[in-house]
């Protein structure tokens, strides 16, 4: 795949649009394909002969997970019942699973537990964030600025999940302060001696543009606020680089690019420097530190451990555990490599089929500002993605007028991007639009 990809990357051998051009984009992307060192984990999931491009959604599903639950659902509920606590690791395995999340986002063992939904998370984080703020334990180790002012205000990614949002504006009242919603880039500009806690999403789930992490997070650190990172849409899609770029928190879903499944456990990292002072909002009982003494008081865990609350969701848990099977032994750096690859050929191929004017690209152009996904902006884009999906390209959709299309390396490949884009011109051709702005 890299003599190819450095050819087009030179712009050699670009194909006009047309009969021709189309010809030599399916040969390209034939070549492509089978110098793809990631092609083979295509088979480890349940797929039919469509092209599935909203994994930045709900990942396919790993073909080892049915037998996985039909022994967890047959032999140790139905058989062990509540010796699987114990026996089959039940207990530990929010710990367990954290841990094999880490390497894929850059987290030594640990520091991440699974559990809960990502919203949920969301608001651990965010409170614990600005406790930790107010005891001393951001980076400057003093509450404020050491004139007497404190820290009031909390920053929010302005083009957030809306959830995010909600969450953040919770928060903010709960803990007396001020919300300070930003464009990302803006982050470093607009924090301070009055920042807590700064919130901002990886990857824009709209438009599939990558933030600058290490670089709003040194932002952050460098004014004595605590970080809080969504890695919603860039865990199993690209590096991450918690510990590596001094992350304090952060958050993540399993059921997009992790392949989790549906409603699948959400993840809390708490960097190790930050454990002992964590202070969670949702005080569990499986987050207390003899959690069957069963006593009135509430005595955190150590470690990882205190971002637990109730009974973990052993059912969907141990479905995610089995679905992360298939990262063993693949490198997050070839997964990237080849989301870059998929994206820029995508674009490529639209170029080539879709008539001027008919779609505009949300998605940046530059690799350092783009996530696993492209967006277009497509006039009447409810039918249009309708009518793909009807011819087996499935995407999806964000109203009014955006069509996302998820790339998900271990199993698209090349020929899947230039299927759906030539899909793409035929079912515009056939639905007619407004040509967009």
């Amino acid at each position: 795949m890299s003599e190819q990809l450095e050819k087009r990357a030179a712009g050699a051998g670009r194909p006009a649009s047309g009969t021709a051009g189309a010809e030599q984009l399916r040969k390209d992307a034939l070549a492509l394909d089978a110098e793809d060192a990631l092609a083979s984990a295509r088979e480890l999931f349940t797929l039919d002969e469509g092209v599935y491009l909203d994994g930045n959604s709900l990942g396919a599903l790993p073909r080892q997970v049915p037998l996985r639950m039909a022994d967890v659902i047959g032999r140790e509920w139905g058989e062990l019942r509540i010796r699987s606590w114990d026996e089959s690791g039940w207990w530990t395995a929010p710990e367990r699973i954290g841990d094999r999340i880490a390497p894929l986002v850059g987290a030594a063992p640990g520091q991440i537990v699974v559990g809960d939904s990502t919203s949920v998370n969301v608001f651990k984080a965010l409170v614990g964030a600005v406790r930790l703020a107010d005891a001393g334990q951001g980076p400057g180790g003093a509450p404020g600025a050491g004139d007497g002012s404190v820290r009031d205000e909390i920053v929010v990614d302005v083009s957030t999940f809306p959830t995010d949002g909600y969450i953040a504006q919770s928060a903010a009242r709960l803990t007396g302060r001020r919300l300070v919603p930003v464009e990302p880039g803006d982050v470093p500009a607009a924090v301070g001696p009055r920042t807590a806690a700064v919130l901002v999403n990886h990857v824009d789930f709209r438009t599939g543009r990558l933030h600058d992490l290490p670089g709003i997070t040194a932002a952050v650190r460098a004014a004595g606020a605590i970080s809080v990172w969504d890695l919603c849409h860039s865990a199993g899609a690209l590096p991450v680089g918690l510990d590596a770029h001094g992350v304090d928190l952060a958050v993540g879903c399993t059921y997009k690019y992790l392949n989790g499944g549906p409603g699948a456990p959400a993840y809390l990292y708490v960097a190790a420097r930050h454990q002992a002072g964590f202070d969670s909002p949702l005080p569990g009982w499986n987050s207390h530190a003899d959690p069957f003494g069963m006593t009135p008081g509430y005595a955190p865990a150590d470690g990882a451990a205190r971002g637990r609350v109730g009974t973990p969701d052993i059912l969907s848990m141990l479905a995610l555990e089995s679905a992360l099977d298939v990262w063993d032994g693949v490198s997050i750096d070839a997964v990237r490599a080849k989301s870059l690859a998929l994206t820029d050929f995508f674009l490529e191929c639209v170029r080539a089929y879709v008539p001027e004017g008919l779609v505009t690209s949300l998605t940046p152009e530059e690799h350092g500002q783009r996530g696993s996904q492209v967006a277009l902006r497509c006039a009447d884009a409810p039918a249009v993605m309708k009518e793909l999906i009807a011819r087996g390209v499935v995407g999806d959709l964000r109203r009014p007028d955006v069509l996302r299309f998820g790339f998900t390396p271990l199993y698209v490949g090349f020929a899947d991007a230039e299927r759906a884009a030539r899909v793409l011109a035929e079912v515009l051709a056939d639905v007619p639009a407004a040509p967009t702005r």
